[in-house]
């Protein structure tokens, strides 16, 4: 289906799948926060989800099994249900007319569906086969504040390092969090379930699969999409991807290296002006980004904005986004309101 700029005041029929995870039920609220134009909706979740009800806008609404009958009529699909899922799922949706926007890693690399930061690469929506892909949540926290400055000056290495939020693995982890460090402060063993490790005052290397290569399948992700997002296939990407005890939002320490020389008072200058950025960056106060101020917010937070003493041409900042929220739910719709000609 494509939409045209005639069409600015039609509202449209709209389908969830994945609806009563964390990140469905994110876009719930901000449908109803940004008055998305909504005609009808239908939730859609696994087997262990039915005979539970959603409330969108004043209405509570049964939630359904995906079927092969569940697409019939939706214009939009917003899909955050597990790669599988949408393998089997996307397809049929857009057989039946509907425009996918995929939460998850199934297309992402796919060089026929677009990989969408509306920030950064808008253009891309239009180019659609029936398929956009939502970037990975730490790629999309990364890459919102370093584009501005990639614009006015050629980035040729990134070195980040995540510190990646319990909710990044769903509400499953974030309770598991939340039950183990009850039982630690009580002097109770930490139970595990979902994760490897114990995440109650402890961190460890993310919990996805170690490839050949020694790097896990998250700091791929953040290598791959970074190079596809920004069209630059030379660009020289190191990433390490750690699990903190956190609940809600991740945060980066990135060190940009430039093509040519860039300050740090430049730096900020442009990341103030810069879209879905907010700098918070208070030296004297040592104030900086924080994953408790973050949480709920729409913008990514950058501070920590200096110089790399060892080169003139690098800088460090520290960065913190809500992996829910923009990092997924957010962007996802922010794409939808892009492809409807509604911004």
């Amino acid at each position: 289906m494509s939409f045209k700029t005639s069409e600015l005041h039609r509202r449209y029929h709209v389908a969830i799948l994945g609806a009563t995870g964390a990140v469905g039920r994110e876009m719930v609220r901000i449908l109803e926060e940004r008055k998305f134009p909504v005609q009808s909706i239908r939730f859609l979740a696994s087997r262990r989800s039915l005979g539970k009800k959603v409330r969108f806008r004043g209405r509570y609404y049964s939630v359904s099994v995906p079927s092969r009958n569940a697409f019939k009529g939706v214009d939009i699909l917003l899909a955050s249900a597990g790669k599988e899922v949408s393998r089997k799922f996307a397809p049929l949706a857009v057989r039946e007319g509907a425009v996918v926007i995929d939460n998850t890693s199934c297309f992402r690399l796919d060089p026929k569906v677009p990989l969408v930061i509306p920030e950064i690469n808008p253009a891309e929506i239009k180019k659609h086969r029936g398929i956009i892909a939502n970037p990975n949540c730490s790629t999309i926290v990364m890459l919102v504040p370093i584009y501005p400055l990639e614009r006015v000056n050629p980035i040729r290495r990134i070195v980040v390092a995540t510190y990646q939020s319990a909710s990044g693995a769903g509400a499953r982890a974030m309770e598991e969090l939340r039950t183990q460090s009850r039982d630690v402060l009580a002097g109770r063993p930490a139970r595990r379930s979902t994760f490897p490790h114990q995440i109650a005052f402890n961190l460890f290397s993310h919990n996805s699969q170690i490839g050949r290569e020694g790097y896990n399948e998250e700091e791929t992700k953040m290598i791959n999409e970074t190079r596809k997002i920004l069209g630059r296939k030379d660009i020289a990407v190191s990433v390490t991807c750690v699990r903190v005890p956190v609940f809600r939002a991740h945060s980066e320490a990135i060190y940009l290296d430039f093509k040519r020389p860039m300050s740090a008072a430049r730096a900020r200058r442009i990341l103030r002006k810069a879209p879905g950025v907010k700098v918070v960056d208070d030296p004297r106060r040592n104030t900086f980004p924080m994953p408790l101020e973050v949480s709920g917010k729409d913008e990514v937070f950058v501070g920590r904005i200096r110089q790399d003493l060892s080169s003139g041409r690098s800088i460090g900042l520290f960065v913190s986004g809500d992996q829910i929220r923009k990092g997924a739910a957010l962007n996802a719709i922010q794409i939808a309101e892009r492809l409807i000609g509604n911004v």
